[in-house]
């Protein structure tokens, strides 16, 4: 059993509210505009983290991380990636991996809007953490929290953090 924290959309923001919860999860996952790389150091210090970068992020981060990561994680075959589009609306770029080879757990960012959709199409859950950060047109920072047992994925909450200022 892990318990996952995943956030996104960072854009160079970590505190203390974001460290609370990553320091209760076994692992984080961060789907990218990390921003400066202190949010990903800063994570790095508490728990395990995985992560890849965003449009936003420079090339230090493209170094660091990749553009998709596809992992397991028990028994869940995951892929998050920064711009992925949501289920109807897939990226172009990703659409024949989707069709040929979907994962169990599709995770991205970008859109700073919380979504958490079962694809029907696919098989798959669909997993978008909104923003964790204080930059974009959101007015809740949000994150996500589950678990992953074997194959199965529960437990989901959703966090709301304070209205962005």
């Amino acid at each position: 059993m892990k318990k996952i924290l995943l956030l996104s959309d960072t854009h160079s923001h970590i505190d203390d509210t974001i460290l609370k919860y990553v320091a209760q999860a076994d692992e984080v996952w961060h789907a990218g505009d990390i921003g400066d790389l202190a949010v990903t150091d800063a994570i790095k210090k508490l728990k395990p983290l995985r992560c890849v970068y965003g449009n936003i992020d420079d090339a230090k981060a493209r170094l660091e991380f990749p553009l998709h990561n596809r992992f397991m994680c028990e028994g869940v075959d995951v892929w998050i990636t920064h711009i992925g589009g949501y289920p109807g609306k897939y990226n172009p770029n990703i659409k024949a991996e989707m069709e040929s080879n979907p994962p169990k757990l599709f995770i991205c960012g970008h859109s700073h809007i919380l979504k958490v959709i079962f694809d029907k199409k696919y098989n798959l859950l669909h997993m978008n953490p909104g923003a964790a950060g204080k930059s974009g047109f959101h007015q809740v920072r949000t994150m996500l929290r589950f678990v992953i047992e074997g194959d199965k994925i529960k437990d989901m909450e959703i966090i709301e953090m304070e209205k962005r200022m």
